[in-house]
């Protein structure tokens, strides 16, 4: 069945937006008199949401004990304040990104970014990055639940009009391929981006692939 939707995840799939996070994730950590974390570390955290990046970031760890509330409230504050400040500015796309999404739409009848990000950084973002017109977003927010929940790709199937058997969703992480598979939606996997060095293929998508412009062979 040929694709008339294809769906893109945003952070480690279409950008790697880690250098500003990073920077947000270190100025967090200096108002709140803690040694920053460095963009190595970030790296490893990030993936699962701002929140659980902020609590790795607060206990100093991958699978991040107990933070109480109040803390963790205003560790997140602080960590959106200088995100919104730094928010693009760093980012690049990975390779490919921009020739390869340039062809498909030309081809493609609609496509679509779906994130967690929410969308007060996800417009700015995009606006920085330029790139082809997209014709739906769905942003963290924009909806009750969030990836892996399959809601933002049955919002995208609904909005247009498409069959599940007639999208197809591109991202990075486990959340990424629950989603899709939970919609009963194709799943293509990019091997690179925020997955904490999970081994995907555990996870059974249609097809992981080394390069972005390997989808213009899947289309």
């Amino acid at each position: 069945m040929a694709t008339r939707l294809m769906m893109f995840d945003l952070d480690g799939t279409l950008v790697d937006s880690v250098p500003d996070l990073a920077w947000a994730v270190d100025a967090m950590l200096r108002d709140i008199g803690e040694p920053e974390a460095g963009i190595e570390q970030v790296r490893l955290w990030v993936g699962n949401g701002a929140q659980m990046l902020v609590r790795r970031a607060l206990t100093k760890s991958m699978i991040p004990g107990y933070v109480e509330d109040d803390v963790l409230q205003s560790a997140m504050e602080r960590f959106f304040h200088h995100y919104q400040q730094v928010n693009g500015m760093n980012s690049r796309l990975y390779p490919q990104v921009r020739e390869t999404l340039t062809v498909l739409r030309k081809k493609l009848p609609y496509m679509a970014v779906v994130t967690n990000k929410p969308e007060q950084f996800t417009l700015p973002l995009l606006d920085q990055l330029k790139l082809p017109e997209f014709d739906l977003l769905v942003s963290g927010d924009s909806l009750m639940a969030k990836k892996p929940d399959p809601a933002q790709l049955l919002y995208c199937l609904n909005a247009v009009g498409c069959r599940a058997g007639e999208a197809m969703m591109v991202g990075d992480s486990v959340s990424d391929i629950k989603a899709a598979q939970a919609a009963k939606i194709p799943m293509v996997c990019v091997s690179y981006g925020y997955h904490q060095g999970e081994d995907l293929s555990s996870y059974q998508p249609d097809l992981i692939i080394d390069g972005f412009a390997q989808l213009l062979l899947k289309e």
